[in-house]
């Protein structure tokens, strides 16, 4: 039994796994959320509901924990780096606030010699008339957004100024590559050069929210290894803590290209809970409250399809679930038109 209070900022699904995962190695849990309706709560020791800049809040929360984790990368870098001040937290947050920023980001994969997509800064109003290079492509904005949330597709230059972007914002126009297939790595850096590795994961999105995830992807060797080594690469230069993922893409010409890092549990990992010895939940705890790393062994292919909106339904009402069947309802109250409600993996 493990004396070590953990804080997790966050409440959502991946808080929720963090919390299961940290219960079974004897780590108490402390939410702290700006949804008051956060399905966290159902599943950890206490539960602290406030906004992230609410500087009384956040000291009440400071003072309860050891250490501090957190479930998703939009969080004020200033919170993160004023708690970080008072207690350790894991990944840093110069690794969030990095991040955070998909220019800064693409430039930092790049200087690692590692390939993304062409990519240009679109800032103000005569950087749209020069980018027919870069089209067709997606336009993002630089900070905020997941699910496909502040990205729009564009063909061609009229429907990019038609889009009437607000320019104070900051957006990076991302030139589309001739998709064959998406994958993702999940790698657990414990400290130097000491990490587990799980093999890299075959994706299918749907309007950019995932829709399945599978093992073993069907991938060449040259790019199961160059994936690898890729995410080990991108974990040691940020000396990251935790688990982290790395999204890529991959051409018709078997080119692998980084998409995106997500400094955090990611949902294409989901499926490590039952296809693994350890999961990616369990990892990043292990490595941000320093316990044992224990060595990764594969149980069993697998294929994960989350479930949104109102897809929970059924499986809440009559789950008819096969004995290699698991259901995952994250208690989400408020079912919405594409939202994560929970996850099914089946292993095969």
């Amino acid at each position: 039994m493990s004396n070590i209070t953990l804080g997790i900022i966050g409440g959502g699904q991946l808080g929720s796994m963090l919390a299961i995962a940290a219960k079974k190695l004897g780590i108490k849990i402390i939410i702290f959320c700006d949804d008051l309706e956060a399905p966290a709560q159902n599943f950890c020791d206490e539960f602290i509901g406030a906004k992230y800049d609410d500087k009384e809040k956040i000291n009440e929360f400071v003072n309860k924990v050891d250490i501090v984790t957190y479930e998703f990368e939009n969080i004020p870098y200033e919170t993160l780096n004023d708690i970080n001040k008072l207690k350790p937290v894991l990944p840093k947050p110069s690794v969030n606030r990095l991040i955070q920023h998909r220019l800064a980001e693409k430039d930092f994969v790049n200087k690692l010699n590692i390939r993304t997509t062409r990519y240009v800064s679109v800032e103000n109003q005569s950087d749209i008339d020069v980018l027919e290079d870069f089209l067709p492509g997606i336009i993002k904005t630089t900070t905020l957004g997941y699910d496909g949330k502040g990205q729009h597709p564009v063909s061609t230059s009229e429907e990019l100024k038609n889009l009437k972007l607000d320019l104070s914002r900051g957006y990076i126009l991302e030139k589309l590559v001739k998709l064959k297939k998406e994958i993702s790595i999940i790698i657990t850096r414990f400290s130097n050069n000491k990490y587990e590795i799980y093999e890299p994961i075959e994706n299918t999105h749907e309007d950019q929210i995932l829709k399945h995830s599978k093992i073993p992807a069907d991938i060449n060797e040259k790019i199961f290894n160059q994936s690898k080594d890729w995410a080990i690469l991108i974990a040691e230069e940020l000396k990251y803590v935790g688990t982290l993922c790395v999204e890529f893409f991959i051409d018709r010409n078997d080119n692998l290209y980084v998409n995106e890092i997500a400094p955090r549990v990611h949902n294409s990992g989901h499926l490590t809970i039952n296809a693994f010895n350890v999961s990616q939940f369990e990892n990043h705890i292990r490595a941000v409250c320093e316990l044992e790393q224990i060595p990764l062994k594969k149980l069993s292919n697998a294929k994960m399809i989350n479930l949104l909106g109102d897809q929970i339904s059924n499986y809440r009402n009559s789950p008819k679930l096969k004995d290699n069947e698991f259901f995952f309802d994250y208690l989400k109250k408020e079912i919405k038109d594409k939202r994560k409600m929970g996850h099914i993996t089946i292993l095969e």
